[in-house]
């Protein structure tokens, strides 16, 4: 842990990946709010773009740490910060990272393909996260009720709103989905492996 002082009183940057990623995101929402929107357009969300451009693939990862205002900022962040810290001391800091980048990857490639509207934010990731946190109660291959609950939850909630909203709302109602599911596979994963190095030694 990293600490630094404050008139004497002690504050803990107890985790490094998610107080990270709130500050980024902080800064984006900062920049995008003095350039009226123009800086969200260039990095920090995820849209069809010539695939000549570099930024195009810059984007794929830093869509997730857009927000079009301060309250959809603020509503993310509740989230990731109330969940994370858990997530992020039970899995690893790089675990973690890894897990935030292929969630933000996947959504932003299935809206790529499957829609034409632009996406920003971090919901995806928030449902990943939530997702994953029921997946740290599993002992001794026993499944908690609460798990269950939570997909199901999730998974009806998200459906619902999708079938009710306009075309736009529907892609993020997608990523939202496919946060939940990418949470489901991390899940499943590191109930058999204790970290990503598995996969890369199986690529090696």
């Amino acid at each position: 842990m990293t600490a630094f002082n404050i008139n004497n009183i002690q504050f803990d940057y107890n985790s490094k990946v998610i107080i990270s990623y709130l500050l980024l995101s902080l800064i984006a929402w900062f920049l995008n709010t003095i350039s009226h929107g123009k800086t969200n357009k260039l990095l920090f969300s995820s849209y069809r773009s010539s695939p000549l451009n570099p930024l195009s693939y810059v984007r794929l990862f830093t869509h997730s740490i857009g927000h079009e205002n301060w309250d959809h900022f603020v509503g993310n962040f509740l989230y990731i910060l109330l969940v994370g810290p858990m997530i992020e001391e039970k899995y690893g800091s790089i675990n973690l990272l890894i897990m935030l980048l292929i969630t933000s990857l996947v959504i932003a490639i299935f809206n790529l393909v499957f829609t034409k509207y632009m996406i920003l934010g971090a919901s995806g990731n928030v449902y990943m996260l939530i997702v994953l946190s029921s997946f740290s109660n599993i002992t001794d291959g026993k499944i908690p009720l609460t798990v269950l609950l939570i997909l199901v939850f999730y998974v009806i909630s998200e459906v619902k709103k999708k079938l009710i909203t306009n075309k736009k709302d529907k892609s993020y109602h997608d990523g939202h989905l496919l946060g939940a599911l990418c949470g489901i596979v991390f899940g499943i994963f590191f109930l058999n492996h204790n970290n990503f190095l598995y996969i890369i030694n199986l690529l090696h």
